[in-house]
């Protein structure tokens, strides 16, 4: 099952991503004890050289990580034929201990590897890189996240036996079964939707205050990523409910499936998309009034704000169509 291609793809893509991350983070620590832009000397000529070149090889990485995401939960849900007892990818996930915290490692690289290439682009734009220390420091910090996603996945892919009788979405998406699942499924519909909005107002109306005034973006980080969890326990709750017309089905990978029209993908790419350029905005706020960067990072943050509202728009709006579609009513 192993050499089957997208498993191969993805643990290709873990395996050379922790290759980086170790090489990486060992020129990261050369980086944090040696780097002055003051000094003029041969040695940090080459450390400068070195820095774009371990800059550009990193960030690849990860850009292909942002994509093993997409690809392990499609791949997840495209083998649950093969196991007894699955019906998507909750149960393929459920084959074995390492499924769910290789999904789990997966979306924190996910939002690691996007703020860290928002950094590096920050980073670019000072005629004297000044984030150097800051995005190395920060890389240093991701190495054992990668690792762990590495680890985790290659666990979970070595363990994967079709002989193995599996438990699917229906059992673990209710509100009788214990674990995150139970606490999300259990919310309630009408409470679920009430969080959704109330929160998704505080982003409109601090993402609109750190637009106008150039100020308070890590408010609008911390409610971008609260609209995020929201958004997650409400697709759990409320939403999966009307696209499957179902009252009693929870299940948030079901909405990958065609039979769905593929509508999960709708709802969560925005999502994350929001999520991270919100999550970003407030990570490069404190370094606005750099003087290499405070003519074109202020810009940079502004816009970051503006695609991240954008990208929530565009999930209200999924999310308001999946209701207004459905057959299912839930509230008379």
């Amino acid at each position: 099952m192993i050499f089957q291609p997208p498993i191969l793809a993805l643990l290709m893509v873990a395996g050379l991503a922790a290759l980086v991350a170790i090489w990486s983070g060992a020129f990261a620590i050369r980086v944090l004890a040696r780097w002055d832009m003051a000094n003029m000397s041969r040695a940090q000529l080459r450390l400068e050289r070195m820095t774009e070149l371990v800059s550009t090889l990193f960030g690849a990485v990860m850009l292909a990580e942002l994509a093993a995401l997409l690809l392990f939960v499609f791949n997840a849900d495209r083998m649950a034929s093969l196991f007894v007892g699955a019906m998507c990818a909750v149960g393929t996930l459920n084959v074995n201990a390492y499924g769910f915290p290789a999904l789990y490692l997966k979306i924190g690289v996910f939002f690691a590897a996007t703020l860290w290439l928002i950094l590096d682009h920050a980073d670019r734009m000072g005629r004297d890189f000044p984030l150097t220390k800051v995005k190395y420091a920060a890389l240093l910090a991701i190495a054992p996240l990668i690792l762990a996603d590495g680890a985790t996945e290659l666990a979970y892919f070595l363990n994967l036996h079709t002989d193995v009788i599996t438990s699917c979405c229906t059992k673990l998406f209710t509100p009788n079964n214990p674990g995150l699942a139970n606490h999300m499924a259990s919310v309630g519909e009408g409470a679920a939707l009430v969080w959704l909005v109330g929160i998704a107002l505080i982003v409109a109306a601090s993402g609109a205050y750190a637009t106008l005034r150039r100020r308070g973006y890590w408010i609008y980080a911390l409610a971008s990523g609260a609209l995020f969890v929201a958004g997650l326990t409400a697709i759990v709750a409320t939403i999966s409910l009307y696209i499957y017309e179902d009252p009693n089905h929870h299940c948030p990978f079901c909405i990958l499936k065609p039979e769905y029209g593929y509508f999960g993908y709708v709802l969560y790419a925005p999502l994350f998309f929001a999520t991270a350029m919100g999550l970003g905005a407030g990570l490069l706020q404190p370094f606005a009034n750099i003087p290499s960067l405070q003519d074109k990072l202020p810009r940079l943050i502004a816009r970051q704000v503006v695609w991240s509202m954008i990208g929530f728009a565009l999930f209200g709006l999924a999310v308001v169509w999946a209701i207004a579609r459905s057959h299912l009513i839930l509230f008379g």
